[in-house]
């Protein structure tokens, strides 16, 4: 009989070492040693920190083991942090929410339709406003009031044993109005994602908006980011922006900002997911 062949995998490969010559040769070895095609490569030296960065997508009928054993000799020869996945795979995500519904709407929209590839356990909130709106989605919703340093506290606890019990891969914070505290960004580093609003000039406080607006800018944008203890610091993954005039309302403003904080925010998440962003200090690189 013949025997009948294996399906093929499509699957991703990061790596991160310091720059060398010989790497992409060693590598494009190791992936042909473990039968793989390479069907696309992306890599990049960070003259800054002497860093280099690849990602390349596979087809093979290989196993996994097969590119472990094959792969591993080579990342212990140049020190790398590597990460091999399966193409599509959808990531474990945890979504913190607080009352804005646009960019939460979105994340689960995208997740239903098979747009995202994302899997959402839960969406955990301070307030609970959403909850009908994660019901419509099939997705379980949890409400813990925040309104001191105790339940702060324990809201940040909830997020580290969700994570633990659903083995959370990614954290996002879709509008969720509450500070992290240092120990929680360091439990979550590289694998928490933000966003937040960006005007030129900047404003700050309540009714954003309502400031951009009386000051006529000309330009809105959304910015989203890793989460770190420098708040809205963190090494930033995606940005776009928008142009506006005096002819637009104070309501307006606010539609086209939740448009653009939406819509880079679910960027940023898609890249993430799919093993495009790697970080380079305080910067990332982002394989589109």
């Amino acid at each position: 009989m013949t025997a009948t062949p294996r399906e093929e995998t499509h699957r991703t490969l990061t790596l991160v070492c310091e720059d060398r010559p010989g790497i992409v040769h060693a590598i494009s070895g190791a992936v042909v040693q473990a039968g793989g095609n390479i069907t696309e490569s992306q890599q990049f030296s960070s003259d800054d920190t002497g860093t280099f960065f690849m990602r390349l997508q596979v087809v093979s009928s290989s196993g996994h083991d097969a590119f472990v054993a094959a792969l591993s000799p080579v990342a212990e020869r140049y020190a790398m942090e590597w990460k091999l996945d399966v193409v599509g795979r959808p990531l474990r995500t945890l979504v913190l929410a607080s009352r804005a519904a646009h960019c939460v709407n979105d994340l689960l929209f995208r997740q239903r339709a098979g747009q995202l590839p994302v899997e959402i356990p839960l969406v955990l909130a301070n307030h609970p406003d959403l909850s009908e709106l994660a019901a419509f989605y099939g997705v379980p919703f949890e409400h813990r009031a925040v309104v001191g340093p105790d339940q702060k506290a324990e809201f940040e606890r909830r997020i580290l044993e969700v994570v633990d019990q659903e083995d959370i891969e990614l954290v996002v914070l879709a509008r969720y109005m509450q500070i992290l505290s240092p120990e929680l960004c360091a439990a979550l580093e590289g694998r928490a994602i933000n966003i937040h609003h960006s005007f030129l000039p900047g404003f700050k406080g309540a009714n954003p908006y309502r400031q951009a607006h009386a000051r006529g800018v000309k330009l809105i944008g959304a910015t989203a980011h890793f989460v770190t203890s420098d708040l809205d610091e963190g090494p930033i993954i995606e940005q776009n922006v928008v142009r506006v005039d005096h002819t637009r309302s104070a309501s307006d403003l606010v539609a086209i900002g939740q448009d653009e904080e939406s819509r880079t925010l679910t960027q940023a998440v898609r890249w993430f997911a799919e093993d495009r962003v790697l970080l380079d200090g305080a910067r990332t690189i982002v394989f589109r």
